[in-house]
């Protein structure tokens, strides 16, 4: 299963490949080979080479969603986007706490590019034109806010579950 994992600002594609107790994971081109234990109703061991990791997870893992990931004492807020999922569920953003993602629902063409970097926006604006299948989609923003990152220019093409633009 192809994933795309946001951990703080960092972003990344995540392989996972469940086969019982162990999952095998491919981040960033790194091979990571895990066995799993439940240590409780949120809390996993993740054993790899040796070595034991006690997670707890806090929140539900849905795609999209925000949840809180606990290894040891540190903490890290995780969202997990399944980019086949984005086409039924919310075609134009991803939601974390107080940024929307403005996602592509399928692959296209960019053929315009309506704000820049900076831009205020209201919710409904529209931020981005993607051509699909001879259909032109205006992508609009949820929310009212900044535009903080534009990932495309006119022109580019854009598979699904790309991440166009960010507004907070």
């Amino acid at each position: 299963m192809k994933l795309s994992a946001t951990i703080a600002d960092y972003q990344t594609d995540v392989q996972i490949w469940d086969e019982g107790r162990r999952v095998v994971a491919e981040i960033d081109g790194r091979r990571c080979e895990l066995e799993v234990q439940e240590s409780g109703p949120d809390g996993y061991l993740f054993i790899s080479e040796g070595r034991v990791f006690a997670c707890r997870v806090e929140g539900r893992p849905e795609s999209g969603k925000k949840i809180e990931v606990i290894v040891g004492t540190t903490s890290y807020a995780v969202t997990i986007t399944d980019p086949k999922r984005l086409r039924s569920a919310t075609p134009a953003s991803v939601h974390g706490s107080d940024t929307a993602r403005i996602v592509a629902s399928m692959p296209g063409k960019v053929v315009r590019v309506l704000l820049e970097v900076g831009a205020r926006v209201a919710a409904g604006d529209g931020i981005v034109v993607v051509e699909a299948m001879k259909m032109q989609n205006e992508m609009k923003s949820p929310k009212a806010g900044t535009v903080v990152a534009l990932n495309v220019q006119t022109g580019a093409t854009v598979n699904g579950g790309d991440v166009l633009a960010v507004i907070e």
